[in-house]
Order: C-alpha cells, then sequence, then structure tokens
C-alpha cells in the first residue's frame, strides 16, 4: 500500500506540473505563432493524461485478490504502461502531421525574450521533474513512473531544440522551427515504440534480474543439507510480485521429515528476505554411498562444460537398479541449434560410457 500510495502521489506532482507547463507553453506558441512550442505544450497535456492512467493503473493493480483473480491484480501496471506508451507514440503521430503542414504553408514566427524566458524555465522543470519522477519509478519498481520519467527527461532535450530554433530565428531570420517539430515527433514516436517494447516484453515474461536470482539462491543455499541450487523459476504477476519453484540438491539418505521441514523453511526464507513465494520444491539427490559415482560425476560435468554450448549440468544422481545415470544439461540460448547440440551429447555419453544407461533432460537457460 505505501508502494501504491507513493506512486499515485509521484503522478499527481507530475500531473500538476506538467498541466502547468502546457497552459504557459500554450499561450506562448499562439501569442507567438509558434508550431514548435504549441507541439511542446501539447507533448506536456499527453504526459499529465499518461500520469492520470498511470494512477488509474496502480489503484487498479492494488486491488486484492478475488476468486477469478486468486494472484492479484498486479500485471494491470503492464497494461497501463502500455496506454501511457499509446498516448506517447499518438502525440508523435499528430505532432508530425502538424509539423508536416507548416512545412508545407509556413507561418512566420513572432518571438520575444518573454518567449525564451518561458521555454528555458520549463527546461528546468522539466529536468527536475523527469529525475524525480524517475527515481521513484525506479525506487518502486513501476514501469510507467520509469516511463513518465525518461519521457519528461527527453522532453527537457525537446524543449532545448524549440530554444534553440527560436534563438536563430531571432538572430538570424532562419526560420526552422517546422522542420524542428518533425525531429522532436520522430523521437517521441520512437519513445513511444520503446516503452511499448518494454511493457509488452514484461507481460510475455522476461528474464528476471541475474543478480536478484543470485541473492535468493544465496538465501536458499545458506540453508543446512542443501548443495546446489537449480531451475529457479520466477512468474511475474506485477513489479515486485513473484511467484516461483526451484530445484534443491540434498543428499540421498535424508528422511521425509527432515526434507519437508527444510522445504518449509526455505520458503519462509525467501519470503521474508525477498517477499517471493515458492509454490513448489522440488528435490534432486545425489549419491552419498558410492565414492566412485562421485568421480564419474566429476568427469562427465568436466567433459560437459567444455562441449560446445552447454553451460551446465545439474541433478546428477546414478539408479544402482537399473544402472542409470540420471541429469539435466543446460544448452546456451544464443546457440540456435541447442536441440542438436543437446542430441550430439548425450550421444556423445552413450559412446564414452557404453556400460551405463542415461537419461538426459535438455533444461531451460534460465
Amino acid at each position: 500500500m505505501d508502494r501504491n500510495r507513493l506512486i499515485v502521489r509521484t503522478s499527481i506532482i507530475g500531473i500538476i506540473a506538467n498541466v502547468f507547463l502546457a497552459s504557459f507553453k500554450a499561450a506562448v506558441g499562439i501569442i507567438a505563432n509558434s508550431i514548435s512550442v504549441i507541439l511542446d505544450a501539447v507533448n506536456n497535456l499527453s504526459d499529465a493524461l499518461s500520469s492520470i492512467v498511470t494512477i488509474i493503473g496502480t489503484k487498479l493493480a492494488g486491488k486484492t485478490p478475488d476468486k477469478k483473480h486468486p494472484l492479484g491484480h498486479g500485471r494491470i501496471e503492464y497494461l497501463s504502461t502500455m496506454i501511457v506508451a499509446a498516448i506517447v507514440f499518438y502525440a508523435g503521430i499528430t505532432s508530425f502531421v502538424a509539423s508536416v503542414k507548416k512545412i508545407i504553408h509556413p507561418a512566420e514566427p513572432d518571438y520575444s525574450w518573454i518567449t525564451l524566458l518561458v521555454i528555458t524555465s520549463a527546461i528546468f522543470v522539466k529536468l527536475v521533474l523527469g529525475r524525480y519522477v524517475k527515481s521513484m519509478g525506479e525506487k518502486l519498481n513501476s514501469g510507467a513512473l520509469v516511463a513518465s520519467g525518461s519521457d519528461a527527461l527527453f522532453d527537457a532535450i525537446i524543449s532545448v531544440s524549440v530554444l534553440a530554433s527560436a534563438i536563430i530565428f531571432m538572430t538570424t531570420g532562419v526560420g526552422l522551427e517546422a522542420f524542428v517539430g518533425v525531429i522532436i515527433s520522430v523521437f517521441i514516436m520512437k519513445s513511444g515504440i520503446e516503452m511499448f517494447s518494454e511493457a509488452v516484453s514484461e507481460m510475455l515474461g522476461k528474464r528476471v534480474d541475474r543478480e536478484f536470482l543470485s541473492e535468493i539462491r544465496k538465501t536458499i543455499s545458506e540453508n543446512e543439507n542443501v548443495y546446489g541450487v537449480y531451475d529457479l523459476i520466477l512468474h511475474s504477476y506485477g513489479p515486485d510480485r513473484f511467484i516461483g519453484s526451484v530445484h534443491v540438491e540434498i543428499p540421498d539418505n535424508m528422511k521425509a521429515s527432515d526434507i519437508d521441514a527444510m522445504e518449509r523453511k526455505i520458503a519462509m526464507d525467501v519470503y521474508k528476505k525477498h517477499g517471493v513465494m515458492l509454490g513448489g520444491i522440488g528435490i534432486y539427490t545425489f549419491n552419498t554411498n558410492n565414492e566412485g559415482m562421485e568421480k564419474l560425476r566429476n568427469e562427465i560435468t568436466h567433459k560437459a562444460i567444455n562441449y560446445e554450448g552447454i553451460i551446465q549440468i545439474h541433478g546428477f544422481y546414478y539408479e544402482s537398479e537399473t544402472n542409470t545415470i540420471n541429469f539435466d544439461v543446460i544448452v546456451d540460448f544464443d546457440i540456435k541449434n541447442r536441440r542438436e547440440i543437446y542430441e550430439k551429447f548425450c550421444a556423445r555419453m552413450k559412446e564414452d560410457y557404453p556400460d551405463y544407461n542415461f537419461n538426459i533432460a535438455l533444461d531451460l537457460d534460465i
């Protein structure tokens, strides 16, 4: 709730600042007959609308889980980011059309020193606002706020270009503002596309930050009898809302009651330290009474990590009843023919160790 309250408060500050700037810029643009200043004002107004969307999205995302949505409504924030991106892109389209019309049918602007003062003040306000909103977005892990803050910082650069075109016209009489408007429009559209792409990536399930995953693995590995942590998969249900699963490697002589106690402790530790709910904890065991198998494990591991494209094997266990060696192999996602590499490696294992059966699973590079 504190996170939602801070997002709303930051967005309200953005709305007030952008409406204030849009009003002044629009008035100055109309008086000076400047299309670039007017477009800059429209851009500020679209930023205010984006902040309103962010507030609505945050409110909806903060709703408590219900029967239809037992894991909450956090993903609505990704939708609100996409709407913000669409608003920014639309603003860029309209700005582009208006600028092209001004190039075809030019009108001479009438700048004054008051115009320059207003634009300069707007640049300062946008820089301060952009840094504040973006830093709050990063602190609160709000994609919509980060997008709004980045857009505000970019607006400051746009305003600098408008100021430059005004100074050039006042000193040389050369009118560049319509062309500046086209350039501004292109960058606004580009910004909208990038925001939208990032939101889509979040919804599709992009790779979780490796440092965050490493911290969780470290917490799990600190538990007694955990000798390895693998296959940590996190599913995002909104910013900072993760439900996941993991495999831990333990000795094969542990009792079921000890495993149960260990799993409960791991789940509690991870939730308390990282806010992640582990919905499932799978078990890999390793042979504790077979010294020869430990040597074979190290030998196969060495061969695997030196094999083209393979970055790890785990879950190694020998079943004496079926004379089967089990393990998972991870092939780098950067390798295009992952399946081919996997099949060749399996064939290599059967060739090098004909006395054993193999059960090798192709795992994901999470």
